[in-house]
């Protein structure tokens, strides 16, 4: 883990800049915009921050493959034999980014024997950055200050009332339906995916559940920071994410839990 942790100074600062980068495109307003073949917007910043991001990583580790969101086609056959490699989003939150809400990120995270073991998540225009090293704890860097965080844990494993971090634009009924009624719910709303993991990590919220299309590149950073803070990230059916183990590099929806110890079964219920 040594090497891990010997990276991160480097990793964060990469994240800054490609941060920077971001934010004068955002600033400016100057950017084109297209639909990729999914249906899910790209923008010449996402482009940008992927360029410089691949090349960053390269020279911090010219020996590790670089996977994006903005050039995911690697053959399973080709990253199937990879034991590790950088997983990176060069912007998460594009429709944010487009809306002009601010609430977007740049995610980095080192996936090793399939395990998110060192994530970075860079918000520049509220310039947060949260960090972690699976098996060292979980920070998070606002005005100039660096201080550890945990996730919320609670004494019965049924609460009365949890707060949510949720999406500002997704339609939320296929969520609240889902809800236990008995259960007060406090609804935070935010943009970025990623951004409402770390909500969690920092205790600010309880659990986000993400229903809909979402790849490996949106959950690895914030996963190990989660994880590393004492929460979990598992599917709705409560199994483990996997990365780099299909062909797919696509998630299955999933919750994003501060005290794995709740009955997370009895407050997300399963209703199709």
């Amino acid at each position: 883990m040594q090497e891990l942790l010997s990276w991160v100074p480097g990793v964060k600062e990469i994240a800054r800049e490609a941060g920077r980068i971001l934010h004068d495109i955002y600033q400016g307003g100057q950017f084109e915009r297209e639909l990729k073949e999914d249906a899910t917007p790209v923008t010449s910043a996402d482009l940008a921050a992927d360029a410089y991001l691949k090349q960053a990583l390269a020279a911090l580790t010219p020996h590790i493959p670089v996977l994006t969101e903005e050039a995911a086609d690697v053959p399973f056959s080709q990253r199937s034999n990879w034991r590790q490699y950088w997983l990176v989003d060069p912007l998460d939150g594009t429709g944010e980014f487009i809306a002009g809400s601010g609430d977007f990120a740049t995610l980095i995270a080192m996936v090793r024997d399939n395990v998110p073991v060192l994530g970075v998540i860079y918000a520049p225009e509220a310039d947060l950055l949260y960090w972690a090293v699976r098996g060292h704890g979980a920070f998070k860097e606002a005005n100039g200050e660096s201080k550890p965080i945990r996730a919320q844990h609670h004494e019965h494993d049924l609460p009365s009332s949890l707060v949510i971090a949720i999406s500002r634009r997704q339609q939320q009924v296929s969520l609240t339906r889902r809800l236990n009624p008995a259960i007060h719910y406090d609804l935070v709303p935010l943009g970025s995916s990623s951004l409402k993991s770390c909500l969690v990590a920092e205790g600010a919220a309880d659990c986000y559940v993400r229903l809909g299309p979402t790849g490996e590149w949106d959950t690895a950073a914030a996963q190990c920071i989660v994880e590393a803070a004492g929460g979990r990230i598992l599917s709705l059916a409560l199994q483990p994410l996997s990365y780099n183990e299909t062909e797919s590099l696509g998630n299955p929806d999933f919750i994003v839990m501060g005290d794995p110890r709740l009955a997370w079964t009895q407050i997300v219920l399963h209703r199709d």
